[in-house]
This record gives C-alpha cells, sequence and structure tokens, in this order.
C-alpha cells in the first residue's frame, strides 16, 4: 500500500489489476482511514485514468451483493454529483416521470457526501425503506413501475469508506463511480457527468459495452440537462452537441437561470421542493428541467420523436401519474 501511495503521489497512474487491487485490499480493511482519505485527495487532483475507472469498477461489482433484475427493460437516470451546484432532486424527479408514463426504473443512488441532499435522504424521509432482496425490488418493478438499490447496502465497500468521504465533504473517486454501479444492471441508462475529460472516458468505456446510454454534461458544469447551456451529449451512435435552443422542446424559448435550480438549505427543505415538483406545482424552470431529463430517458426507451416524449413526460407530471407512482412505491 505505501508503495501504491508513494508512486500516486508521483503522479503515476495505476494499472486495472492495481486499481482492481487497490479497492480490493480498501474491502478487506487493509488501507486506513488516513490512507483513504490520501487517495480520494489524489484523485481529486486528477480524474482518474480509463483503466483505474475499470479496475475500480471490477473490483466494487464483484464485491457487490448481486441480484437478477435483466429482465426488465429498464431504465437509470443518475449524475456523478461533486458539481457542487447544489441543485434540487433533479435525476430523482425525472425517473418517477418516467415510470409514470409507465416505462420500468430502476434508479440507483445514496445519502449525499458532498451535495446538500442525496436521493436516499428524499426516500428515507418520505418513509421508504431500503431493500436488497431481489423478491421485494422485482415485487416493486412490476405492480409500481419502479425500485430503488440504496448503493451502501449493495456495496460493503461504502460502509468501509463513508467516514473519510463524510469527512472530506466534497466530491471523491465515489462520485465518478456511483453512476457505473447500479447492481441491477439496467439495460438503459441517462448519465450526468460533471466535467467533460470525465465524459469521454465514459465514453470510451460504454462503446466496449452493451449498453444503451446517453452521457450528458452541461457545459457550465452541471451533471445532468438544466437548460442553463448547450450540453455535450454522448450515445451508441456517437458524439452530439445540443444548443440550449435544441433543448427547449416543450415548444417554450426556455433558458434557466441557475438560481431557479438551487435546492434546499437542508434535507427537509428539499423534500418539499421535491414533492411540490412532484405534484406539478413547481416553478416554470423546475417542471421544464425535469421533463426535459424524462423526455431524454424516454428517448432511450423508445423510437419516439423528442416532442412525443415531450409530451408523454408532461402528461405523466400534470395528470399526478408520477405522484402516484410515489405513493404506490411507498405503500407496498
Amino acid at each position: 500500500m505505501k508503495k501504491i501511495l508513494e508512486n500516486l503521489f508521483l503522479e503515476k497512474t495505476l494499472t486495472k489489476q492495481e486499481a482492481k487491487n487497490l479497492f480490493i485490499e480498501l474491502s478487506e480493511g487493509r488501507i486506513n482511514n488516513t490512507q483513504v482519505i490520501a487517495i480520494a485527495t489524489i484523485y481529486n487532483m486528477r480524474t482518474p485514468t480509463l483503466e483505474e475507472i475499470i479496475g475500480f469498477k471490477q473490483a466494487m461489482m464483484e464485491l457487490s451483493i448481486k441480484i437478477n433484475l435483466t429482465e426488465f427493460n429498464a431504465i437509470d437516470i443518475v449524475g456523478t454529483g461533486g458539481d457542487r451546484k447544489n441543485t434540487f432532486n433533479i435525476s430523482t424527479l425525472a425517473c418517477f416521470i418516467v415510470a409514470g408514463t409507465g416505462e420500468k426504473v430502476i434508479k440507483h443512488g445514496s445519502f449525499n457526501s458532498s451535495s446538500t441532499t442525496g436521493s436516499s435522504n428524499i426516500l428515507k424521509g418520505l418513509g421508504y425503506h431500503f431493500t436488497n432482496k431481489e423478491e421485494n425490488l422485482k415485487n416493486q418493478l412490476e405492480k409500481v413501475g419502479i425500485c430503488y438499490l440504496h448503493a451502501p447496502i449493495f456495496h460493503p465497500i461504502l460502509k468501509t469508506i463513508s467516514i473519510a468521504r463524510k469527512e472530506l465533504g466534497v466530491r471523491t473517486i465515489f462520485n465518478t463511480l456511483g453512476p457505473l454501479l447500479n447492481p441491477g444492471n439496467p439495460k438503459n441508462q441517462l448519465l450526468g457527468v460533471n466535467n467533460l475529460e470525465l465524459a469521454r472516458i465514459y465514453y470510451y468505456m460504454y462503446q466496449n459495452t452493451n449498453n444503451n446510454y446517453a452521457i450528458v454534461h452541461s457545459l457550465d458544469g452541471y451533471d445532468e440537462i438544466t437548460l442553463t447551456s448547450d450540453i455535450k451529449c454522448y450515445t451508441p451512435k456517437g458524439e452530439r452537441f445540443y444548443s440550449i435552443e435544441e433543448l427547449e422542446i416543450g415548444g417554450k424559448k426556455i433558458r434557466v437561470n441557475p438560481d431557479e435550480l438551487k435546492g434546499g438549505k437542508n434535507t427537509e427543505e428539499n423534500i418539499r421542493i421535491f414533492i411540490s415538483v412532484l405534484s406539478g406545482e413547481g416553478t416554470l424552470s423546475q417542471n421544464e428541467v425535469v421533463l426535459t431529463n424524462a423526455t431524454f430517458a424516454l428517448s432511450l426507451l423508445n423510437q419516439d420523436s423528442f416532442e412525443n416524449n415531450y409530451d408523454k413526460a408532461k402528461h405523466s407530471l400534470k395528470s399526478g401519474k408520477a405522484k402516484n407512482i410515489l405513493k404506490k412505491l411507498l405503500s407496498l
């Protein structure tokens, strides 16, 4: 371990196998808290290489609790976090809107580490009970259309490093890895990334998979589509630039002011925002942002036009179907 740290401090990179071994050692408790913080700090100073990310991911997926949900043609909408923008919970809301259209969603998330409120904080605060039981998750997908995978109960390694992450209070290598670690292995993924370099690394990695994906990065630094700027998008069809005008798919000319996307100061405030938007009482900017993310997700699941998928997403939100999905999920 000492040798690896020395090499990392000398700005050397790890091979795929070295990266994998590092996380296995971490899971076995052979790396102390100070060393964990040192490793996290190093990767805050530079983006991990493709080989390192693959090695880290392989270790975490091999060590994870296994479930099989591949019978469902489902999607996950998830971002890396760590963009320091403190937005309300856009991706989680988009998941409920997508489920409200009749599609299946396997959402993966966790408690906050670098943000004010993570998706797990929202759902726990609303009364959702986390589970890693395959039969329970399948039941949720079949009866409601969405299930939620709370990362720490699937990835034991996260318990090992949770104290270090909390002490740091900023994004870590685990923000980078989070969207890649959904134990439900959904066939479709809308992945938000907080910087362009990492978006390209994700793209190189996903080109060697059978996943149906869209990797999005807002050019002003958000890890999701925010309508505050143009975006870069990477799919199996290649790289594409979307101007802010092309993103105005609801027929409204809207460029969102970043202040309109701010989340609350604590979990309770963010839950209120979450319920407000899901109840159809969000502001124009809040609504358009979640609908645009839901539209991109739906376009991964079907061959419809953006306009038709936007209409589906809007109906899900405005008719109360999306909110009803939440009610059903909490009642199981």
